[in-house]
């Protein structure tokens, strides 16, 4: 009986260290980042076309443009008028200064349809002082292709001010930007974009990022909800699915598709480096081999103290500046850091910052870990 009491304490005992195994496993198992398929993806055929249009902004408080540099502002008020039936004297020379000629941006969304309204943006392309207070005449926006899909009209709302002050002077003060402003709702649709997305029984979904685990983890849980075979892979980008045949069904299928949870593949290790403004951007992929980075600041001056010499007295010579120029060399200590291989994001910062680099010092660096092989990294310059 002692045996079998001491067998069974021993069973027990296992049975406890691998429950306590298995906790402390479930522990240290980071949690999985799930993300919604409508954040991963697009559906092909849905997409926003741009519009513009050329058009004149009238009823400006002297801020318009002066038309002794912007001929064509004069040339569209006179075409206008033609239009409209009033026909100007040869030779009239108009000086128009509340009128303003401009440009009107907008996007068409996907299945917009005739009568819908869109907002507008109304930029001046002359030399307006200010667009505030204007009204945009009907003015019609095109697509890529020329066909006119859409008429802005109404009163342009600028955010901003602008004062000037008075007398020989010409202070002024200037809040935000007036020569750009916004109408709600100031276009209406008057053709739609045919969509391709109710042809056939699929539809195709084209992932923000081509990744092929990514893509394939998409496939995989499609097809364990609806069924094998329902979505198959094209590429590493583009998702073939099977849909219902009726529009409403369709609907409700890729409401239902967009709802779902993917986890994504963990991205490659990238840098982002904007050389305009010493920007970087890692992400925490990024790491490095053991390397050692030295860095250290040269500083160059140029200062200019004029000399002047003065002729003596009734020597019959002027006095004469001569630039006296002297260029200067400073370098700072450098310093050198040892980076171990494997180093994290923050370790990456953290050395790089200790060794005083700056964002412009930082371009150079990595641009030198990368030549050598040190930086595990796709190295991007914008």
């Amino acid at each position: 009986m002692a045996i079998m009491d001491s067998t069974q304490s021993i069973m027990q005992g296992a049975r406890k260290l691998a429950a306590l195994s298995l906790v402390a496993a479930s522990l240290l198992v980071q949690p999985v980042h799930a993300e919604r398929l409508k954040d991963l993806v697009s559906i092909a055929g849905v997409r926003q076309n741009q519009l513009i249009g050329y058009g004149l902004v009238v009823g400006l408080d002297g801020s318009g443009d002066q038309t002794t540099q912007t001929p064509f502002t004069v040339q569209s008020v006179v075409s206008m008028l033609q239009q409209l039936g009033v026909n100007l004297p040869q030779g009239t020379s108009l000086q128009l200064k509340n009128v303003a000629a401009v440009m009107v941006t907008a996007s068409l969304p996907p299945f917009a349809q005739p009568g819908q309204t869109l907002d507008i943006t109304v930029s001046s392309m002359g030399n307006a002082k200010s667009l505030r207070g204007g009204t945009l005449l009907m003015t019609p926006l095109k697509g890529a292709d020329g066909q006119v899909y859409g008429m802005a009209q109404g009163n342009v709302l600028v955010g901003g001010v602008g004062v000037a002050a008075g007398g020989a002077g010409g202070s002024s003060l200037t809040v935000n930007h007036l020569s750009v402003g916004k109408i709600s709702g100031g276009a209406t649709v008057e053709r739609a974009v045919a969509s391709s997305l109710g042809e056939g029984n699929f539809i195709k979904l084209e992932l923000n990022t081509a990744d092929f685990a990514t893509a394939s983890r998409v496939v995989e849980v499609i097809n364990d909800k609806y069924g094998p075979g329902i979505a198959y892979a094209l590429d590493s980008r583009v998702i073939r699915v099977q849909s219902p045949s009726s529009s409403d069904q369709r609907v409700s299928f890729i409401g239902t598709l967009q709802d779902m949870q993917v986890n994504p593949a963990e991205q490659p290790a990238k840098v982002i480096m904007n050389a305009r403004t010493g920007s970087v951007v890692m992400n925490r992929a990024v790491t490095l081999e053991t390397c050692a980075i030295s860095h250290g600041n040269l500083s160059i001056s140029v200062t200019a103290d004029p000399q002047i010499s003065q002729p003596n007295p009734l020597s019959g010579g002027r006095t004469v500046v001569a630039p006296n120029q002297q260029v200067g060399i400073k370098a700072d200590g450098g310093k050198v850091m040892m980076v171990k291989g494997g180093a994290s994001l923050a370790e990456v910062v953290k050395a790089l910052n200790a060794i005083g680099a700056t964002p412009q010092d930082l371009l150079a660096i990595l641009q030198a870990m990368k030549a050598a092989g040190s930086l595990r990294a796709e190295l991007e310059i914008i």
